[in-house]
């Protein structure tokens, strides 16, 4: 019986083709506490728009990506809007990487939505992204000694069949 990769993941005989998977944590939206309306609808602040323009130069250029997948969130969405623009890549919405949600359900999200060769983006929120990062580690994955989320911020993950062997983070840019 066949114990290797699928040979779906490979391209040409005998390669192997890596999925890429970032995942971002909305950028800068200002205080939850001084927002008055829905919570789902706060914008980002200039300096959040700022850290969503630094993404385009921090991740676009470095990675082939294909799909972008955004909690619902308008801080997400405007997170992601310039590298959507840049690529004109569609945001996707997915409720699996809503603020408060199962950090397994956004992780089976990534571990599904991956195909050979397709470089995914996935926004999300400062709990569910940290929380995600957690269950990876637990699976073995290293993170590095001091493991990061700010926000505008992006971990790239690496691996093939659903599991990540290599992550790297990348820090919001500099405002």
């Amino acid at each position: 019986m066949w114990r290797g990769p699928s040979p779906a993941a490979f391209g040409a005989p005998g390669r192997l083709i890596v999925v890429t998977v970032l995942l971002v944590r909305h950028a800068d939206a200002g205080s939850r506490g001084a927002w008055k309306h829905d919570d789902r609808l706060r914008p980002l602040t200039d300096r959040g728009r700022d850290q969503a323009l630094g993404l385009v130069r921090a991740i676009g250029d470095r990675h082939a990506l294909d799909r972008l997948v955004s909690s619902p969130s308008v801080r997400c969405i405007g997170t992601l809007a310039p590298v959507a623009a840049a690529l004109t890549l569609d945001i996707e919405l997915d409720l699996a990487l809503a603020e408060g949600e199962d950090p397994r359900a956004a992780l089976a999200l990534a571990r599904e939505a991956c195909e050979p060769g397709v470089g995914l983006v996935l926004c999300s929120h400062g709990d569910v992204i940290p929380a995600m990062l957690e269950v990876l580690e637990s699976e073995g994955l290293d993170l590095g000694r001091h493991a990061q989320c700010q926000k505008g911020s992006a971990w790239v993950l690496e691996g093939e069949h659903g599991r990540f062997h290599t992550s790297r983070y990348v820090p919001p840019a500099h405002e």
